[in-house]
């Protein structure tokens, strides 16, 4: 008897979140086309399926008919698509505020069963951020559009690929000091597995449809804390410097014009702010998701980062 052919549509599948996402649809026996910008920058996906299961799929998320086809004949539809920082003034709003209705429209159209909505801890209406404004219109959008969608919003998330304590090593490594922004803010940062676990669970669960999820992991962490365990793991030893946020505005406000900002205004106004899940909202536990820590996962891959490539821990391991 021939197995029931399942197709999964994932906006973002080539990003960070992403590819654990991909790599679990697959195992589960889906066809998953995977909908981005640059389908050759996807070439390593591939190899996480059978031959023909994994399909790269060329796709604005701000055209509607490229959007339908993408997803025609889906049974499940997933966007992680995310920015942190703008191109064009306005990309929060088109990418964030409006692309995830068009998604959402699409996928209730073509009759698809399930759909997930990654935002982020912090999505608000009336935040002075743009990317949190834009994250909140983002959500409204897609449970206008497809009422029985579950949102899942984590806090930041970590793992092998991150921008985060990738970062935050890399500074430690190249500067004589480490800058503290906002050091008393906190955070719970996520398994970037757990999050891929996450949706999988929010695709079969029953009472994960219409419901939002705030995720983080086993600790709370300020940011202070956060960079003194860089530090640590590295093997670093750096003063850490409180910055100005006078100063730290003024610099945003320069690089922010760069292709690649390393800060903006923006991220400034969400660093200032804690990211940590609400007790009043369920989380990874409500999906039968134990959170790895920080502590268990981070050290493997800033390794590298201690001096001398962390191969002098290798030797006498």
């Amino acid at each position: 008897m021939q197995q029931e052919r399942k197709v999964a549509t994932v906006f973002g599948g080539a990003g960070f979140i992403g590819r654990y996402v991909v790599q679990r649809l697959a195992a589960q026996g889906y066809v998953v086309r995977v909908a981005t910008r640059n389908p050759a920058g996807m070439r390593f996906l591939t190899t996480q399926g059978r031959v023909g299961q994994i399909v790269p799929l060329q796709v604005s998320v701000t055209d509607a008919e490229a959007l339908a086809r993408a997803v025609s004949g889906a049974d499940v539809v997933i966007n992680l698509v995310g920015i942190l920082h703008e191109r064009r003034a306005g990309d929060f709003e088109r990418v964030q505020g409006q692309a995830p209705g068009l998604i959402a429209d699409a996928a209730a159209k073509a009759g698809a069963r399930r759909m997930v909505q990654v935002s982020a801890i912090g999505a608000d209406a009336n935040s002075e951020s743009l990317y949190a404004r834009s994250k909140a219109q983002g959500e409204a959008a897609v449970m206008a559009a497809f009422p029985t969608a579950t949102i899942l919003r984590p806090s930041v998330v970590f793992g092998p690929e991150d921008q985060f304590f990738n970062r935050f090593a890399s500074m430690a490594q190249m500067l004589p000091f480490m800058p503290v922004v906002s050091g008393d803010s906190r955070f719970q940062p996520v398994y970037v597995a757990d999050v891929a676990d996450a949706v999988m669970a929010a695709l079969e669960q029953d009472q994960a449809q219409g419901t939002t999820y705030e995720l983080g992991g086993p600790r709370v962490m300020t940011m202070r804390e956060v960079l003194r365990f860089i530090l640590e793991t590295t093997h670093r030893r750096r003063r850490m410097v409180e910055m100005p946020m006078g100063l730290m505005r003024f610099q945003a406000r320069i690089l922010e014009k760069l292709p690649n900002p390393a800060l903006t205004s923006d991220q400034l106004l969400l660093l200032a702010k804690d990211n940590v899940a609400s007790a009043s909202m369920p989380g990874l536990a409500a999906l039968g998701i134990a959170p790895k820590s920080v502590e268990s996962v981070v050290p493997a891959y800033l390794r590298r980062f201690r001096p001398g490539g962390g191969r002098r821990d290798l030797a006498t391991a």
